[in-house]
């Protein structure tokens, strides 16, 4: 299996002025691809990884410890969502119908939103926050660098980067704003819903 680097599902400039088209240029362009020619040199083709699924490699790397998979494959299992997890005009403060029982039982959207937004800030360093399902309940869940919630038995549903590589050109170290305008302006909720089993 090789790895590839997906298109951006939207012109570079489409997320303004919640997120640049430098940011996008550099984010995808730069880091993502990274990631994707790392991974095929350490996980593609010829590895022990060949033939397996991308989230099985995910979960196969982590059980072992190799690290450097967790990172490389890790990273671009999340990128690959996380362009879906954005469009032009998403957030707001309603969310599609399987969703919607979930964040209720979770206590609602800006119980969620709260939590989401502490997670991101809470994580120090580089890495990720999460909405997950894990025993049939939404869980709101944060991961270091490439790590995901595949990797600690969850299902991750909506996630935000948090490497200071996904904010610093629009929002300098103001990490929480970053994390509050992707929530309320960035999320693609069909797209979470979607990844709902």
């Amino acid at each position: 299996m090789s790895f590839t680097l997906p298109d951006l599902p939207y012109a570079y400039d489409a997320l303004q002025p919640y997120m640049s088209k430098e940011t996008l240029e550099f984010h995808h362009d730069k880091h993502h691809k990274a990631y994707v020619d790392k991974g095929n040199e350490i996980a593609g083709a010829g590895s022990k990884y060949d033939g397996l699924s991308l989230e099985d490699i995910c979960k196969t790397a982590f059980s072992s410890g190799d690290q450097a998979v967790i990172n490389q494959i890790g990273q671009h299992y999340n990128h690959t969502h996380f362009w879906q997890w954005m469009k032009a005009g998403g957030g707001g403060t309603k969310v599609p119908g399987k969703l919607e029982g979930l964040v209720s039982a979770y206590g609602g959207l800006d119980k969620v939103r709260a939590d989401f937004v502490a997670a991101g800030v809470g994580q120090f360093g580089s890495g990720w926050c999460w909405l997950a399902i894990a025993d049939g309940k939404l869980q709101v869940t944060k991961t270091a660098n490439g790590e995901n919630p595949l990797m600690h038995g969850a299902k991750p549903i909506l996630g935000c980067d948090v490497w200071e590589h996904s904010y610093y050109i629009d929002y300098r170290n103001a990490r929480p704003k970053y994390i509050e305008a992707f929530f309320d302006n960035l999320v693609n909720w069909d797209y979470v819903e979607s990844l709902i089993d």
